[in-house]
């Protein structure tokens, strides 16, 4: 008996330490991807078109997204699949690019990227800086909680300059992919 008593102990440890891998992965993957994206966003602002961040990306940076009294600094991927959105922010393709004209949407992670999310509040400022430098500002004016299953986003006011930052809800959730989101709408601000 004593000579498999180390089992056990040994046993739970391996596990404890596979689990504790497991979950810090996500955290550490998106960090790195995010070094590796900012480089790519650098070589777009010095005129670069569709500057992948790795050979076989198939997404590149459209903006860098920033919260004025935040430390928050992500860079927004093109497409919102979950491709992209494992590496940070995401564009939904067929939404105006930042500055643009018209609605544009970002969705990103609750638990990565987008926990700062949880903490905004009306009033707050959102900082967009596009593919050809220009920094553009918007004012959170609305943060509400959609049911997927019976609301959708409203993007058709193209009279209207905003953005629409969106992530799963709630933030705490044990089970991922639930039908409801947070959706914070910021118009541009003059």
């Amino acid at each position: 008996m004593k000579r498999t008593s180390w089992l056990i102990p040994t046993g739970l440890i391996l596990i404890g330490g596979v689990l504790l891998g497991n979950g810090s992965w996500i955290h550490g993957k998106a960090w790195l991807a995010q070094q590796l994206i900012k480089q790519a966003w650098a070589e777009t602002l010095a005129g670069g078109h569709e500057v992948r961040p790795w050979p076989w990306a198939d997404t590149w940076p459209v903006a860098k997204l920033m919260v004025e009294g935040m430390d928050v600094e992500y860079y927004v991927l093109s497409g919102a699949t979950g491709n992209a959105l494992a590496f940070g922010p995401g564009h939904y393709h067929g939404t105006a690019l930042p500055g643009t004209g018209g609605t544009t949407v970002i969705a990103g992670h609750r638990d990565t990227q987008f926990r700062f999310l949880e903490k905004i509040a009306v009033g707050d400022l959102l900082l967009i800086e596009n593919s050809e430098g220009k920094t553009i500002h918007y004012r959170v004016n609305d943060k509400s909680i959609y049911d997927s299953r019976r609301q959708k986003i409203n993007v058709e006011n193209s009279h209207i300059t905003q953005i629409k930052l969106v992530t799963c809800y709630p933030f705490n959730a044990i089970n991922p992919g639930g039908p409801l989101r947070m959706v914070v709408t910021a118009p541009i601000e003059f």
